[in-house]
């Protein structure tokens, strides 16, 4: 995989354009969702952690029964790359969303 490379604040912002149900928040992208029901939230992240690791590029998240609240930012550039915006775009389709 190529070497990561920061976005600017200006392609961030473009970027979000095309994912309009990620945020950025404190420097991240970020996004939540509902499920309806813990075997469901722990299953859709069972299936991100699986292309996470595929990617080598891994999500901050955070789950409590139904919730699962993802945030991505690449830690190697400090700052948001083009891998988190493809690892939320399929973040997407594992949610349905």
């Amino acid at each position: 995989m190529p070497a990561a490379k920061k976005l600017t604040e200006a392609e961030v912002n473009h970027r979000l354009g095309s994912h309009p149900d990620w945020a950025l928040v404190n420097g991240k992208l970020h996004r939540e969702f509902t499920c309806r029901d813990f075997v469901a939230a722990f299953g859709k992240m069972t299936s991100v952690a699986l292309v996470a690791e595929s990617l080598n590029h891994h999500p901050e998240w955070f789950n409590v029964w139904n919730k699962v609240v993802i945030d991505l930012n690449t830690h190697d550039v400090n700052g948001i790359s083009d891998r988190d915006f493809t690892l939320a775009g399929k973040i997407d389709e594992i949610f349905g969303k």
